[in-house]
């Protein structure tokens, strides 16, 4: 696919699945599923955010797939995922409810985690059936559940209708991202990822990013505006760690403290001093073990096992 683009080489460098799958959603769209890892290991789910793909997530693969079946695909639009005009939080649901579907046992339990807009496909899924029946725990990381455009540091001045109406606009653009330049990248750090981030952190997401095809990147700037999925995480019972950098622009601070506050069963919280939204990326084998510990902790290969 001529718009997926990623790192070659080093730890961003997407790990080659054992298993590729198209997985049909409730309204008909396809979603591109990869497994990585052993198929009798203990599962793992992986959900990325707005403007990435499968890719985002090279770091943790790499890491779990050594002993874990890790489940990673590209929500609609995204990475090889083709773009469909269903763009709402169900939507997202749906799709998350179709991967686990068709890739887990009946009964079987995994490990999910969503990196910011996969964060809020976990929220929108959480009172779902499937779901319900197949998430042991969950690790939320750089996510929010609502006043995202309005909470947004992006645009550097004091919080009012000026920065959210600049910030919407901003996130919203329609103008093409366009190669991955120098200038690109600095724009990218300065929004995405913090000040300390090496540059090989900043040009595997600069990448992922710049592939997001710019109609797709547009259609769900407008969902994460309107976003309000405060209801979601009150109904998110299973186990639940969250984990945030003190620098993110996107998903500031107080989303992860307010979703601590909300969450019925949050089992730990994890600040990372000076890091920003890319936590995955940024701190990659802080998330990967905190997604072990999860597993460890909560999940089982089969309900009763």
């Amino acid at each position: 696919m001529s718009r997926l683009m990623h790192v070659s080489s080093g730890p961003y460098a997407p790990p080659e699945p054992v298993r590729v799958l198209t997985v049909t959603s409730a309204d008909g769209a396809a979603l591109h599923v990869e497994v990585h890892g052993p198929e009798d290991a203990p599962a793992v789910v992986l959900a990325h955010g707005w403007t990435c793909s499968t890719a985002f997530w090279a770091a943790q693969i790499r890491d779990l797939a050594a002993d874990h079946r890790v489940i990673a695909y590209d929500q609609r639009g995204h990475g090889r995922s083709p773009a469909n005009p269903a763009c709402t939080t169900d939507a997202l649901a749906d799709d998350l409810e179709a991967v686990l579907k068709a890739t887990l046992a009946p009964g079987e339990k995994a490990v999910i985690a969503g990196h910011s807009m996969g964060g809020m496909t976990v929220m929108a899924a959480s009172t779902r059936p499937v779901f319900r029946e197949h998430a042991a725990a969950v690790l939320l990381c750089s996510t929010g559940s609502s006043r995202l455009v309005a909470e947004s540091t992006v645009v550097p001045m004091r919080p009012g209708r000026l920065r959210t109406w600049l910030t919407r606009n901003i996130l919203g653009a329609r103008a093409p991202l366009g190669p991955v330049t120098p200038l690109a990248r600095r724009i990218l750090k300065y929004g995405t990822m913090g000040p300390g981030s090496a540059p090989h952190m900043v040009e595997a997401c600069a990448r992922i990013v710049h592939a997001c095809p710019r109609k797709v990147r547009h259609a769900w700037s407008n969902v994460l505006d309107l976003l309000d999925l405060d209801h979601g995480v009150r109904e998110l019972r299973v186990p639940t760690a969250v984990v945030h950098g003190t620098a993110d622009r996107l998903t500031p601070p107080v989303h992860a403290r307010a979703l601590v506050a909300a969450l019925p069963n949050c089992v730990d919280s994890t600040e990372l001093p000076g890091l920003g939204h890319m936590t995955p990326v940024e701190a990659p084998e802080l998330v990967s073990g905190r997604i072990r510990d999860l597993v460890t902790t909560y999940a089982t290969i089969k309900e009763g096992a």
